[in-house]
C-alpha cells in the first residue's frame, strides 16, 4: 500500500518551479528571549516536510523566520542564493505562500473578496485583474469545499469553515512554495484528513513544496515526505518518518513513553502512548 496515498489529478494550475529555501545559522526570539537557536535547515523543493515539536520548541518561530515575518537574530534565511531580506516582499509573496496560525479577516469581508486576495501579489501596473484570476479563485473555493460560502462574511462562519476558506485564499496565492502553521487547527478529523489529502494532492500533482507544522505526530509520519522534529530550539531529528521518529526521539523531543508501531493502514511510524496507568509494552514493536 502507498502511504500517502497517490492523489486524484489537481486540475489546470501551472506546474510549481523548484526554489531553493535554507536557512542558514539561524537564531530568531522575541524581545531578547533566543527560540531558535543557530538553527540549520534545508526545504528539499516539491516535498512535503513536517515540522513537529512539544509546546515552545521552536517550530511556529521557525516557521515565521522562513516567511519573513521575524527578523532574525543571527544567521539567515536564502532564497534562490539571495538573502530572503533582501528581496521585495511582493517578490517573495509570488514564491512563498504563507498561512499563519490565528490570521485575521478585515471586518464585513465576504469569502470571495478575501480568497481574491490571494491574487494580489500577481497585480502590477500592467498586470490587473483578469479571467485567469476569476478561475484561480473559483478552483481555489471548490478544492477547499468553500465554494458555496463565497458570498457569506468570513466572520459568520465557524472555525473549521474560516480555516478552509484560509487555506483557499493560499492556495489562491498559487506559491511555489507554501508554509502553513498548524492548517488542521479547528477542523474535526474528518476536515483534518480533507485538508491534508489536499495539500498533498496539491504537492504530488502540481509539484508544490510543502512546510507545515503540525501537532499530530502520527498524521505528521502518514503525510510528510520529510519529518522535521525539534525541541529546545534545534533540530533533534530530520528525514524520512520511518528513521526519525523513534522511542528516543519521542522521549527526547517530548518527554513521553511511547511504543512506535506500524500504521496499519500504510506502515508509516505510529506513536502510542504508555502512560503511568498501563502495561508494559508489547512485543513485536518498533524503533
Amino acid at each position: 500500500m502507498v502511504c500517502p496515498p497517490v492523489p486524484a489529478a489537481a486540475g489546470a494550475r501551472r506546474h510549481a518551479q523548484e526554489h531553493e529555501l535554507r536557512a542558514v545559522g539561524l537564531s530568531l526570539g522575541y524581545d531578547g528571549a533566543t527560540i531558535v537557536d543557530t538553527l540549520d535547515l534545508t526545504i528539499e523543493p516539491g516535498r512535503v516536510t513536517v515540522i513537529v515539536g512539544a509546546n515552545a520548541s521552536g517550530k511556529s518561530t521557525l516557521l515565521r523566520g522562513i516567511a519573513r515575518l521575524l527578523r532574525p537574530e543571527a544567521g539567515e534565511v536564502v532564497l534562490d542564493g539571495t538573502s530572503i531580506s533582501s528581496l521585495s516582499s511582493k517578490k517573495v509573496a509570488t514564491v512563498v505562500g504563507l498561512l499563519p496560525q490565528q490570521p485575521i479577516a478585515p471586518d464585513g469581508i465576504t469569502v470571495s473578496d478575501l480568497v481574491g486576495r490571494g491574487r494580489y501579489p500577481h497585480q502590477g501596473w500592467f498586470r490587473q485583474w483578469s479571467s485567469t484570476d476569476d478561475a484561480i479563485v473559483a478552483d481555489a473555493l471548490a478544492a477547499t469545499d468553500t465554494l458555496a460560502l463565497a458570498e457569506r462574511r468570513v466572520e459568520e462562519l465557524s472555525g473549521g469553515q474560516r480555516q478552509r476558506v484560509w487555506i483557499a485564499m493560499a492556495l489562491a496565492q498559487d506559491p511555489d512554495i507554501l508554509l502553513l502553521d498548524e492548517p488542521t487547527s479547528f477542523l474535526d478529523v474528518t476536515h483534518q484528513i480533507e485538508v491534508l489529502d489536499l495539500l498533498l494532492e496539491l504537492n504530488r500533482e502540481r509539484g508544490t513544496t510543502v512546510v507545515m507544522v503540525l501537532h499530530d505526530l502520527n498524521l505528521a509520519a502518514r503525510y510528510a515526505d520529510r519529518l522535521v522534529v525539534m525541541g529546545g530550539g534545534k533540530i533533534i531529528a530530520a528525514g524520512v518518518p520511518a528513521d526519525t521518529l523513534t522511542t528516543a526521539v519521542v522521549s527526547d523531543a517530548f518527554g513521553l513513553e511511547a511504543l512506535i508501531v506500524a500504521d496499519p493502514v500504510c506502515g508509516s511510524p505510529m506513536v502510542v502512548p504508555i502512560g503511568r496507568f498501563h502495561g508494559a509494552p508489547a512485543p513485536g514493536t518498533l524503533g
